[in-house]
């Protein structure tokens, strides 16, 4: 295993670990212990008790936090008492119960929305939700986003917190530059940044930083600074984790045996003081491996694996098994080595079909969520349109009473305006079946370019390139939430129709490496952020020359698309040297059709039916001496 990967395991644990308070061991007090000490404990004072914690040593942390479960559970009142739950979740995740621990959670009810007991569930949540080092999902990851402004939005004393859980799942997600940025944001809200706990960590996580960056000599300051605090406070753990540290710089000096000692110097400490954790086996036997003692290595690597079974999130990694490969290869065992690297692709695999999952749940959540947003929308127009008859109602009983005329005059009134209320209603039921047409048509295409990307990984995937399949799919899914979000319009700007082409193409270049070259060209005239175009309305066309136009011909491809004005109207043209308008199976034909049939039915609805002008025209070049296929399309020019 290389230093880098061994840096993220070590900065994951520490980010965890220390989110709620230093380690140390000793019973000596500090400003921050004396002020926890002094906080009464009455309801309205609870928040500042557990900032407080921040600055305690662990094992202070772990007693204070049992003591107050233990005081609470004998109030009368303690179901309807927040901290009581909150406490008692605190409780099973010592006990390494998540499922109790969430369930605590789950039960804190707050009086406002957002407010800080609100915050403090939500953050206790996701704290459960980030595992022990593995890669956070988007979905997780949008959740943090949300928390982080309503907290800001409510000048939350435990916004700090949020920014760490954002540090921490940015270092998951092998994002180095991103959980630097918002660790240092972390560190400037937090409310003891002076406290030598806070200052513990920020040593901690900068000297893994620098690890990673390969920078001996930050390393080694930090690492120093680590030490001395470590020394001054009487953090007997954090001492034991500067000789983690000081193996890394061992390593990169050359000094394996030295590196050894380190770090079983710091896994013993772990394993005496009850704190081991599937990190440290993984160091130890990479300092093994490094020091050419592949049998070490591999019990370490052997016991982290069956520690890590005891991870009740279920979720596993294959670091182990990569350095297990690397110790049977040294022992030249290479059947064993082969073994360990089928159980380290099982684990990618399993770990992709759970990240793919989700992103089909987040697909059908965003579907129900637009779906009832419709519902309601509809409620309102109804609501509306009988507040507006009701009001109609009450003039004519008005003007009845004025105008005092009789029944005849009463009459022709009320028939006048039900002639206009039914002509009423046809309008706007005309014009919403429309709108909905227009949404079904734009719709169809979503599911043809969704099924044929799928395809695509599938091809990719059948080729064994696993790691470009798990690139594909990263991107694939980015490109296909930009386009879920684009589907709820009419229209959308040309600046991100050139954005959702370009996210395209690149996946269609990764599929067909070094078959074709593109370019798109925009005229200076055209404002990119001004002028609109219904969505989804090129790509069809750039899919038909990439999978057909682009298909086993002996010359590398090019595709060429551009945007100009021309005669007060917006001219797109996708122009291509590949093979031509070709005869193809049966099916083929059909599917091609669909898309332009389906495009004209939109033109229908979007222009036609304002007596606007808009076409396409697909003209085969072999009539013109030269190869390929060109696609003019014309339509209105609509500014935002």
């Amino acid at each position: 295993m290389n230093i880098t990967a061994r840096t993220a395991l070590a900065l994951c644990a520490i980010l965890s670990f220390l989110s709620i308070s230093s380690c140390r061991n000793k019973e000596g007090k500090s400003n921050g212990q004396q002020k926890a000490n002094q906080i009464v404990i009455g309801e309205k004072n609870y928040l500042s008790f557990i900032i407080a914690l921040d600055t305690l040593p662990a094992f202070r942390v772990k007693k204070m936090i049992l003591k107050e479960d233990s005081l609470l559970s004998v109030a009368i009142d303690k179901d309807g008492n927040p901290y009581y739950h909150f406490f008692k979740a605190r409780k099973y995740g010592f006990e390494k119960k998540r499922d109790s621990a969430l369930s605590e959670y789950q039960k804190i009810k707050s009086t406002k929305p957002n407010d800080e007991i609100a915050l403090l569930k939500t953050y206790g949540i996701l704290a459960l939700n980030m595992g022990n080092g593995s890669t956070v999902e988007s979905a997780l990851t949008g959740k943090i986003f949300t928390a982080i402004k309503l907290a800001e939005g409510a000048n939350s004393r435990l916004t700090y917190r949020f920014y760490d859980l954002l540090a921490q799942a940015y270092f998951q997600n092998q994002n180095e530059k991103k959980s630097l940025e918002y660790a240092s944001i972390y560190f400037n809200h937090h409310p003891f940044k002076s406290h030598p706990a806070v200052k513990q960590r920020y040593f901690d996580i900068s000297f893994l930083l620098a690890s990673g960056l390969k920078n001996l000599k930050k390393m080694e300051f930090y690492n120093n600074q680590a030490r001395i605090l470590a020394k001054q406070i009487g953090d007997s753990l954090a001492l034991a984790r500067t000789y983690d540290n000081q193996a890394q710089i061992y390593s990169q000096q050359g000094l394996s045996a030295k590196a050894v000692v380190s770090s079983k110097r710091y896994f013993n400490y772990l394993k005496r003081t009850d704190n081991l954790n599937d990190i440290a086996f993984n160091n130890l036997a990479t300092s093994f491996i490094r020091n050419s003692q592949p049998d070490s290595a591999i019990k370490y690597y052997k016991e982290g694996i069956a520690f890590e079974k005891n991870d009740l999130s279920g979720k596993q990694k294959n670091v182990y098994y990569n350095g297990l490969i690397d110790a049977y290869k040294l022992k030249g065992e290479y059947a064993k080595a082969l073994e360990a690297a089928e159980a380290s692709h099982r684990i990618e695999l399993k770990n992709n079909e759970a990240i793919e999952s989700v992103k089909v749940a987040e697909m059908h959540e965003q579907y129900e969520t637009e779906k009832k947003d419709r519902n309601i929308a509809e409620l309102k127009g109804r609501n509306k349109l009988n507040e507006t008859i009701i009001k109609q109602q009450r003039s004519s009983m008005f003007l009845l009473l004025l105008i005092f005329l009789g029944l005849i005059s009463f009459f022709f009134i009320m028939y006048r305006q039900q002639r206009l209320k039914s002509k009423n209603n046809l309008l706007k039921s005309e014009n919403q079946r429309l709108n909905m047409e227009q949404k079904m048509l734009q719709a169809q295409l979503n599911p043809h370019f969704i099924f044929n990307a799928i395809a695509n990984l599938q091809s990719i995937v059948a080729s064994g390139h696993i790691n470009e399949s798990t690139r594909y799919l990263k991107s694939f899914s980015g490109l296909l939430r930009g386009i879920l979000e684009q589907n709820r319009k009419d229209f959308i700007e040309i600046a991100e129709e050139v954005t959702s082409l370009n996210n395209y193409i690149q996946l269609q270049q990764m599929r067909y490496a070094g078959v074709f070259d593109y370019q798109i060209d925009v005229d200076q005239q055209l404002d990119v952020n001004e002028i609109l175009i219904p969505p989804m309305l090129i790509q069809p066309f750039v899919e038909n020359a990439i999978e057909h136009g682009f298909r086993n011909i002996a010359y590398k491809g090019l595709l060429l698309i551009s945007f100009k004005l021309k005669d007060d109207l917006l001219w797109i043209e996708v122009d291509d040297n590949g093979s031509g308008l070709v005869q193809n199976p049966a099916d083929k034909p059909k599917k091609q059709s669909l898309a332009q049939i389906i495009i004209k039915e939109r033109f229908e609805l979007l222009f036609k039916s304002n007596n606007q002008h808009a076409a396409f025209e697909v003209k085969d070049k072999k009539a013109l001496g030269c190869r390929g296929v060109s696609v003019e399309i014309t339509i209105p020019v609509i500014k935002d």
